[in-house]
């Protein structure tokens, strides 16, 4: 008798706790978007009125964009005008729209970009089915090449492999918490330290510009251009030719930086019909480590 009341003692309990828990499918399965942090950035898109006297590029500015994800969101600028009266439609920042095609994954999306996986997740309000998705980072261009890795430059602009502090694409920045867009990347060296040119080309711009700090601009054969930032001295002046290893400058802390240790910011451009757009370093300075290894 005392084994029997037990056990519906026993029962009695596991229906009440049944009752009053959720079941074990409901909390292994939560909605898709509960604990993403950011709404899709397609569905955060402000609307702009073309006003008389404006411009792509005056447009661009007053949102903190590059004319080409403006031109690539409204094709009607195409054309290189912006019509008055023409409702724009504007991204929270760089990037393009494209299409999905049936049957293609994200992380197959973030291949094709050259884009990180997670990133492009996040960015499109992590859903996984989608007919559009908004690629962050990505200059829409007509006939933009495909990234690759620079063969005709073989330098690396520093006398010694470092350490990759910050990387290119979109990140948290450390210093505020807020995602930004990093054009290259922060190359992690003592403040003092020789800055070296990556290849042959003409000094095209050395000076002051801004966030850059003190920043050395090359132009070389083929349609690329290498940039060296946040510099504490200039050894060159624009106009003049360098060839590999030439000295630049030196590695300092000018302008607004992401890291709050010195660094190098360093880039790599190609040449497009909308001027010159910022590729991945990253492969560049993969390839050139490696070659140093042997």
């Amino acid at each position: 008798m005392l084994v029997t009341i037990k056990i519906h003692w026993l029962m009695g309990a596991i229906a009440l706790l049944g009752s009053l828990v959720p079941s074990l499918s409901a909390i292994a399965q939560p909605s898709e978007n509960a604990t993403c942090p950011q709404q899709p950035a397609l569905s955060r898109l402000t609307r702009h009125r073309v006003a008389a006297g404006e411009t792509i590029e005056s447009i661009a500015e007053k949102y903190n964009l590059m004319p080409a994800t403006l031109m690539g969101m409204n094709p009607v600028l195409q054309g290189g005008t912006a019509p008055v009266g023409t409702e724009l439609e504007i991204p929270p920042y760089n990037g393009i729209r494209v299409q999905v095609p049936a049957g293609q994954t994200l992380p197959e999306i973030a291949e094709a970009y050259n884009v990180r996986p997670d990133v492009l997740f996040e960015v499109n309000g992590c859903q996984t089915n989608l007919r559009v998705a908004f690629v962050p980072g990505v200059n829409w261009s007509p006939g933009r090449p495909a990234p690759q890795v620079l063969t005709q430059l073989s330098g690396y602009p520093l006398p010694q492999v470092v350490e990759v502090a910050r990387g290119y694409g979109w990140q948290v920045n450390p210093l505020n918490s807020q995602v930004s867009f990093n054009s290259g990347v922060a190359l992690q060296a003592a403040t003092g330290t020789p800055v070296l040119a990556v290849g042959e080309g003409t000094v095209a711009f050395a000076g002051d510009r801004g966030a850059y700090g003190n920043l050395v601009v090359i132009n070389h054969a083929g349609g690329r251009q290498s940039r060296y930032a946040h510099l504490a001295t200039l050894s060159v002046a624009a106009g003049q030719q360098v060839q590999q290893g030439d000295r630049l400058g030196t590695v300092g802390t000018t302008g607004t930086r992401a890291l709050s240790e010195p660094h190098l910011h360093f880039e790599v451009r190609y040449n497009s019909p909308l001027g010159w757009v910022a590729e991945d370093p990253g492969l560049y300075i993969q390839a050139i480590q490696n070659a140093q290894k042997y």
